[in-house]
């Protein structure tokens, strides 16, 4: 069986970065480049989450309007100079706390998710 910490690599960090590649370009005005830059990525990568080839679908998720706006908040950060790695790590906690960590650990494994995956709502994953 996969640990929380298995679809946080797969699904999550690629979910993070093409939100905030994707704020960060349209709202901020950053160039790819830069994002690319920021990220620690080639600008091919940046390419392929804001075309939403990398980065998973979850945005029927119950949760994923809590993300979505902790990714704001995260991106104008970014765009006045934080790290981004501290970001990502504040939006990977997000994810966990909202919930969409067990969301996305029961659509991806067929299972309940372990309790250290976070906030669980049996009814929101039962339902999808």
């Amino acid at each position: 069986m996969k640990i929380p910490c298995e679809i946080v690599v797969w699904q999550v960090l690629p979910l993070i970065r093409r939100e905030l590649a994707k704020e960060l370009v349209q709202v901020h005005r950053l160039s790819q480049a830069e994002v690319a830059r920021r990220f620690g990525v080639t600008d091919a990568a940046v390419s392929q989450y804001l075309t939403k080839k990398r980065g998973g679908e979850y945005s029927d998720s119950p949760s994923y309007p809590d993300f979505i706006k902790a990714v704001s908040d995260s991106a104008a950060a970014i765009a006045n100079g934080a790290e981004v790695s501290e970001e990502v790590c504040r939006l990977c906690i997000v994810v966990k706390r909202c919930g969409l960590l067990s969301e996305i650990y029961h659509e991806q494994t067929g299972a309940y998710p372990p309790k250290c995956a976070g906030a669980y709502v049996r009814e929101s994953v039962d339902s999808r």
